[in-house]
């Protein structure tokens, strides 16, 4: 096992005093891989198998939770992760144009980082905006109604 650097080691207890609330609870796992998430930007094989640990849940349940939601990422993503939303009313409405404008745009590609950190790009299933559409979320806020005018003020106002 690798060492761990006293940051990391850091966000690891932050990590166990978030979940202490959760234990012996049923019905909390989103809600705690959540805020694990919060702690460490996105969710690492090691965070989830101390989420499991923490409370005593098997790993597999949460994996399977993780790997359902969009919400939770796995990799290291941005300052601003771009989500572009390809449910039905999206797609039809250009969201894969959205997508590729983004792409140009950056430079990235789904799942990738700037080098600067501040970007990445992600695709999701329904937000459940669809008299909205096309939708890109960034964090917790939706743009409906996305355009290229609209992304070259939004990508704008995030360099901000």
């Amino acid at each position: 096992m690798a060492v761990k650097s006293a940051r990391e080691t850091e966000l690891y207890h932050q990590l166990t005093r978030a979940l202490e609330k959760y234990k012996g609870k049923s019905g909390v796992l989103i809600a705690a891989l959540q805020e694990a998430q919060q702690i460490f930007g996105y969710l690492p094989r090691q965070v989830m198998i101390h989420v499991a640990n923490e409370l005593t849940i098997p790993l597999a349940e949460v994996y399977s939770v993780v790997s359902f939601y969009s919400l939770f990422s796995t990799v290291p993503v941005g300052l601003h992760r771009l989500e572009v939303c390809m449910g039905t009313a999206c797609y039809v409405r250009g969201a894969e144009k959205l997508l590729q404008g983004l792409q140009d745009k950056l430079g990235l590609k789904p799942g990738e980082v700037s080098a600067d950190g501040r970007f990445s790009i992600a695709t999701t299933r329904c937000t459940g905006a669809c008299g909205a559409a096309p939708v890109i979320k960034v964090g917790d806020e939706l743009y409906g109604g996305m355009n290229e005018e609209g992304l070259d003020r939004l990508i704008k106002e995030l360099k901000q």
